[in-house]
């Protein structure tokens, strides 16, 4: 069985290291294309080394049999992400290829529906798995809302640092923790978020228009928290509230019990 688990963890070890090793690959073919200058390069280490690092320790804790094929295909859209990062990064020293950070991310956004359906068909689902998506999603929304505010405005930020202030709040207050019910309309607002904000980092529309179109999908994000806050707000007060009446009942219990007891007594 020893042997059995330490093949399964050599294998997935190949896995993350092919994953870092494309990572390089595709930013020495940005730094070779583009010139990309020390801003990018180190960024998109950083971005590399992390990627492998997290994903490292979460396949030793789940231990999983094998990768599985939907997450590789998360890898390489997180792959994507990297160069993404990268290049973002780097426009803060000089504006980088629209054409390619647009390429990189269309590329990316489409791969997001497909590893789910890969999933599903090969019956290789897992919350390991989920959980990549993810992180993958909302670190595309991040980097992309950190693009985008650079012509709109700091305002744009709160697109991808949403869902990170949610993560925080919950460590607070554990009840945001709670699982939520499937909902496509959750699902539907996550998908505009990448869209709108790749569409305003293409400039293909006048500025007014970009904003406009940024500002919508982030009313419909804020719509999409509230709403599962309120849901989870709801379930919390109802379960908290449907654990103090038993709590209530077994010591009325109680004292019946002790009152029954005084009686014989007696």
């Amino acid at each position: 069985m020893a042997l059995n688990n330490t093949y399964d963890a050599r294998l997935l070890a190949q896995e993350t290291t092919v994953g870092a090793g494309l990572q390089l690959l595709v930013l020495a073919l940005l730094g070779t294309a583009i010139g990309m200058g020390p801003a990018g390069w180190l960024t998109g280490l950083a971005f590399a080394l992390a990627t492998w690092a997290v994903l490292t320790r979460a396949l030793r804790r789940s231990r999983p049999r094998s990768f599985g094929p939907a997450n590789r295909v998360t890898l390489g859209r997180a792959i994507l992400v990297g160069g993404v990062t990268a290049l973002v990064a780097d426009s803060f020293q000089s504006s980088p290829p629209v054409t390619l950070l647009v390429g990189l991310t269309a590329v990316a956004l489409i791969l997001d529906g497909v590893d789910g359906k890969v999933a599903r068909r090969t019956g290789t689902s897992t919350a390991l798995g989920a959980r990549f998506d993810m992180e993958v999603d909302a670190f595309l929304i991040l980097v992309l809302s950190v693009y985008v505010s650079m012509s709109l405005g700091p305002w744009v930020l709160l697109i991808g640092t949403m869902r990170y202030a949610f993560v925080v709040a919950a460590r607070f207050l554990p009840w945001l923790n709670a699982s939520l019910p499937h909902s496509m309309a959750r699902k539907t607002v996550a998908a505009v978020q990448g869209v709108a904000l790749l569409v305003a980092g293409a400039g293909v529309l006048p500025h007014l228009a970009n904003a406009a179109t940024v500002f919508l999908a982030l009313a419909s994000l804020v719509w999409s928290f509230g709403r599962d806050i309120t849901w989870l707000w709801r379930t919390h007060a109802h379960e908290t509230r449907a654990a103090r009446g038993a709590h209530e009942a077994a010591e009325a219990a109680e004292q019946r019990h002790d009152s029954r007891e005084l009686v014989e007594a007696r």
